[in-house]
C-alpha cells in the first residue's frame, strides 16, 4: 500500500510540475467553450469595442433556446471544472504523509500562475451572467411578439402631431440602433415595434402604444421627505471620502482640523433657526476634475506646492453638506459616478434606468461634461438638480448655447443653457451666479492675544508655493526695496536644490504642512502677492492670522479679452487685482492694492504697513457659520426644476397701486424703485428686497448696483422686466420691444428706444453697452453676508 501511495504521489508532482496535462485541458475547455459558445449563439457577437475584456457580454447578443441552453452548458462545465480542482486541492488536506503533502503544496504554490483559479471563477460567473442577460432578452423579444397587432410582428409607426419628431425618431433607430448595446439592453432588437416601445416608454418621442399593458410599467413612488438634523461628528463622512489619491488625503486632514468649528457653527445656526424643519436631501458630489478620466493633474502636485484652492473648496463643501444632515453619496471616478446615477450599459445614448435617485448633484465643469457623455437625454430631463462649482464664474451670455455661438461668447466651457444661479463660485465676483465659497480657520481669543504679542513688524512672507511664479519679470526692484525694511521668507518647493528664481536674500523654508504656514503667517507682519495666483485663498488665511495683504494693482485689468490666462473662461470680469474681493470687500488697513511698478508708491505702501497695526480680520461669510447660513439657504430655497409661473398674470395689474398702476413706487429721497404691490407673487429672494434702479449709460447692472450699496439680484429680473418698469422710472420711450439680448431691458435716451429680455436665460447682471442704460434689479444684503438679503433667511 505504501508502495502504491509513492508512485501515486510522484505522478501527481511531475504532473503538476510539468504542468502540460493541466494546460493542455484548461486550454481544450476554453477553446471549446468559445466555439460552443459562437456556434450557438449564430455569430451574433457585435465586433469588439475599446473597453471590452475578452468575457464581456454584448448586450446586442440574441439567440433561441439553443444559445440559452448552450450557455448553460458552458456554465456548468466550468463548474465541473471548478469542483474537480477544489477535489485536488483537497489531497493537500490528509495526515498520512505530511512530508509528502509539505512537498505537494509547495510545487502547487510555485507553479500556479497568478491568479488562475480566480481567473477561471470569474469566467464562470461571467457565463452565468451571460445567459441570464440572454434570458431576459429572449423574455422581452417574446413579450414584445406576444403583444403585437395581428401574426406578423409589424407595427406601423404613428403620425401624431403631439409627437412629430416620432417618424424621424423611427428611422435613425433603424439606421442606428446597434451603435449604443444600451439600446439592446432596454429591449430593441430591429422590429420596428421594439424601437416604438423604446421610443414611448423609456424615451418620449412617441405616444403611447395602445396595445402595450401600461399596467407593467414601473411606477416609481416619490421619495419619502425627511427631517434633516444637524451633525457634529465628521467620521462617516471621512469614510466616505476614501483613500488612495493624496488630493483626498489632504482634504480628510483639512476635516479633521476644521471639525471642531464645524460643530460649534452647526449649534449656533441651529439656534438661529428655532428648530425649523428643514428637508434633508439626497445628494451626489462628484468631484469631477479628480477623476483619472479627467487627467487628475492635482493629486500628483499637492505636496509640490500646486494648487489647493479647489481642493480646500470641495473639503468644506462636503462638510457643510454633512453637518446640515443631508444624505450624501461623493463619487470622485467615473465607474462610481455610473452606478450611483443608474447608467445602463453602452456609451451614453440612453436614458437612465430609473427615476434620478438624488434631489441635488454637485459637480465641475469636468463632472458636468462626463455626465453627458453617459447620461444620454436624462441629462437635458435633469439638470436643473446641478450645481456646478465654477472658480471664476459664468456669464449668460457665455451660458446660453445659441447665443454664444452666434455672438462670439462661445469657449471651451460655458454654452451648457443652465439657469446662472446654478453655477456656484469660490467667491462673489459673479452676481449672475450664487456664491458658494470656503471658510478659513477662526482663532480664539487665546490664539488672537498670542498672535498680537509674538508678530514681528520686519518680517514679510511672499504668497507663492511653486517656483514659477517667482519669474514675474521685474520683482528683483521691488523685493529690493522690500528687503531694505523687511526680512523676506519663502514657502518654495524644492527637492534638492534651491530654485534659482528666489533670490538669495529670501529665507526659503520649502513647502510647509498648513499648520507650520500658519504658524509663520502669524509671526509676519506683511504677506505679499506676485499677481498669481488669482482669487486663492491664501490671502484670506493670512488676514485672519494678523498679515496685512500686499498685492499689485493691474493696468489695465486683466480680463479673457487681453490676457492668456482668462482666455476661454467663460466670463467677460475684469480682474482690477490680483484679489479683487480682498480689494473691494475688505480693502484698508488689512488690504494694501498698489501699482508694483511704481517704485515710490510700492515704497511708500510699505511705510504705511510698518506703522499700521491690525488685528486679526476674518469676513462672517468665510467663517464655518456662514457658510453653513449661505448653504442652507440656498439647499432650501433655490428651485430650478419647477416652472416659474408668467409674470404678470392675467389679472395682476388690477391690484397695483397708482394711475396708471404699477407695482413699484419711488423711495424717499432716493432715484430707486422698491416693490409696492399689495399681491406679492412668491420669490426668493423675497421681493421686499428689490431696489430697482437704471444704470449710467455704458454701465452694467453690478456696477450701478455696488455704487448704491447694493448687490444686482438675478432672481429679480423677470418682475421687472414689464413696461411699467420704464414709465416708474419716468423713461420715455417710443415703443417697447422684445429682443434676445443679454442688455437687456433696457433703454436708450438719445433714440427713445427700451427693449425688454425675451429669453430669461439671458438676463444677465453682466454686460454693457455704450449705446444703454440698463434696468438693474438690486437687493440689500445682511452684514457681512452679500449671498442673502436682510430677509432671506
Amino acid at each position: 500500500m505504501s508502495a502504491v501511495n509513492t508512485d501515486y504521489s510522484t505522478m501527481v508532482r511531475r504532473c503538476l510540475l510539468t504542468f502540460k496535462p493541466f494546460r493542455i485541458f484548461v486550454a481544450g475547455i476554453g477553446f471549446f467553450s468559445l466555439c460552443f459558445l459562437m456556434t450557438s449563439l449564430g455569430g451574433q457577437f457585435s465586433a469588439k469595442r475599446p473597453g471590452d475584456t475578452p468575457f464581456t457580454m454584448r448586450a446586442e447578443v440574441l439567440g433561441g433556446p439553443e444559445s440559452r441552453g448552450g450557455l448553460r452548458k458552458i456554465s456548468d462545465m466550468l463548474e465541473v471544472i471548478m469542483k474537480r480542482m477544489d477535489t485536488l486541492s483537497k489531497l493537500g488536506n490528509t495526515t498520512t504523509d505530511s512530508h509528502r503533502l509539505d512537498e505537494l503544496s509547495s510545487a502547487l504554490d510555485r507553479i500556479q500562475p497568478i491568479g488562475l483559479v480566480e481567473r477561471i471563477q470569474a469566467i464562470a460567473q461571467n457565463m452565468s451572467d451571460m445567459a441570464v442577460r440572454v434570458e431576459q432578452i429572449l423574455q422581452r423579444s417574446m413579450a414584445t411578439n406576444r403583444g403585437k397587432d395581428g401574426t406578423t410582428g409589424q407595427c406601423e409607426v404613428p403620425k401624431d402631431p403631439h409627437y412629430p419628431d416620432c417618424p424621424s425618431k423611427v428611422d435613425w433607430m433603424r439606421a442606428r440602433w446597434t451603435s449604443d448595446p444600451c439600446y439592446a439592453f432596454y429591449g430593441v432588437d430591429g422590429s420596428d415595434c421594439s424601437f416604438l416601445i423604446y421610443l414611448s416608454e423609456v424615451e418620449w418621442f412617441c405616444p403611447p402604444l395602445t396595445w402595450r399593458n401600461q399596467t407593467s410599467t414601473p411606477t416609481h413612488k416619490p421619495f419619502p421627505k425627511r427631517q434633516a438634523a444637524f451633525r457634529s461628528d465628521i467620521g462617516a463622512l471621512l469614510e466616505q471620502v476614501g483613500t488612495g489619491k493624496e488630493s483626498l488625503s489632504f482634504m480628510k486632514r483639512r476635516m479633521r482640523r476644521l471639525a471642531a468649528q464645524w460643530a460649534s457653527a452647526a449649534r449656533r445656526l441651529h439656534d438661529s433657526l428655532r428648530s425649523q424643519w428643514r428637508e434633508q436631501k439626497r445628494i451626489l458630489v462628484h468631484v469631477g476634475f479628480l477623476t483619472e478620466e479627467s487627467g487628475d493633474v492635482f493629486s500628483p502636485k499637492v505636496l509640490k506646492g500646486g494648487p489647493l484652492g479647489e481642493m480646500v473648496q470641495w473639503a468644506d463643501i462636503l462638510t457643510a453638506l454633512h453637518v446640515l444632515g443631508h444624505n450624501l453619496k461623493i463619487s470622485v471616478s467615473l465607474k462610481e459616478l455610473q452606478g450611483f446615477l443608474g447608467v445602463p450599459p453602452g456609451r451614453g445614448s440612453c436614458p437612465l434606468t430609473g427615476p434620478l435617485p438624488f434631489d441635488l448633484i454637485y459637480t465641475d465643469y469636468h463632472g458636468l461634461q462626463q455626465m453627458r457623455q453617459h447620461m444620454g437625454l436624462s441629462l437635458r430631463k435633469h439638470k436643473c438638480h446641478i450645481r456646478v462649482i465654477d472658480t471664476f464664474g459664468t456669464e449668460p451670455a457665455y451660458n446660453h448655447e445659441d447665443y454664444a455661438t452666434l455672438h462670439g461668447y462661445r469657449t471651451n466651457w460655458g454654452y451648457w443653457n443652465l439657469n446662472c444661479r446654478q453655477y456656484m463660485t469660490m467667491f462673489p465676483h459673479t452676481p449672475d451666479n450664487s456664491f458658494m465659497g470656503f471658510v478659513a480657520e477662526e482663532l480664539n481669543d487665546t490664539e488672537r492675544l498670542s498672535i498680537q504679542r509674538n508678530k514681528v513688524d520686519s518680517m514679510a512672507v511672499v504668497y507663492g508655493k511653486e517656483a514659477s511664479m517667482w519669474k514675474l519679470q521685474g520683482k528683483e526692484r521691488f523685493l529690493a526695496i522690500l528687503h531694505r525694511y523687511m526680512d523676506i521668507h519663502g514657502t518654495v518647493y524644492y527637492e534638492t536644490q534651491r530654485p534659482p528664481e528666489v533670490p538669495a536674500f529670501v529665507k526659503n523654508h520649502g513647502l510647509l504642512p498648513q499648520q507650520e504656514l500658519q504658524q509663520l503667517l502669524r509671526k509676519a507682519k506683511l504677506f505679499i502677492g506676485f499677481g498669481f495666483p488669482y482669487e486663492g485663498p491664501a490671502p484670506l488665511e493670512a488676514i485672519a492670522n494678523g498679515c496685512i495683504f500686499l498685492q499689485p494693482k493691474f493696468k489695465p485689468s486683466h480680463s479673457s479679452l487681453n490676457h492668456e490666462f482668462f482666455r476661454g473662461k467663460p466670463t467677460s470680469r475684469q480682474v482690477s487685482s490680483q484679489h479683487p474681493y480682498a480689494e473691494q470687500y475688505i480693502g484698508r488697513p488689512h488690504v494694501i492694492t498698489v501699482d508694483f511698478n511704481n517704485s515710490q508708491e510700492f515704497e511708500s505702501a510699505i511705510r504705511d504697513i510698518m506703522r499700521t497695526k491690525v488685528e486679526p480680520y476674518l469676513p462672517y461669510e468665510y467663517t464655518c457659520e456662514g457658510m453653513l447660513e449661505r448653504v442652507h439657504a440656498y439647499i432650501q430655497n433655490q428651485e430650478f426644476c419647477a416652472p416659474e409661473a408668467p409674470f404678470p398674470s392675467a389679472n395682476a395689474s388690477s391690484s397695483w397701486p397708482g394711475s396708471p398702476p404699477s407695482p413699484f413706487v419711488l423711495l424717499p429721497n432716493s432715484s430707486a424703485l422698491a416693490w409696492a404691490s399689495n399681491i406679492t407673487p412668491p420669490s426668493w429672494p423675497p421681493l421686499s428686497a428689490l431696489r430697482l434702479l437704471a444704470s449710467l449709460e455704458g454701465q452694467s447692472c453690478i456696477d450701478a448696483c455696488q455704487s448704491a450699496g447694493l448687490i444686482c439680484e438675478p432672481a429679480f429680473y423677470r418682475f421687472i422686466n414689464i413696461k411699467e418698469a420704464f414709465s416708474g422710472l419716468e423713461v420715455q420711450c417710443e415703443g417697447v420691444e422684445a429682443e434676445i439680448n443679454h442688455i437687456f431691458p433696457a433703454f436708450s435716451v438719445e433714440n427713445s428706444e427700451c427693449g425688454l429680455q425675451k429669453d430669461p436665460l439671458l438676463f444677465s447682471c453682466a454686460g454693457a453697452n455704450t449705446k444703454y442704460h440698463r434696468l438693474c434689479p438690486c437687493r440689500d444684503y445682511r452684514k457681512g453676508q452679500v449671498a442673502l438679503c436682510r430677509d432671506c433667511l
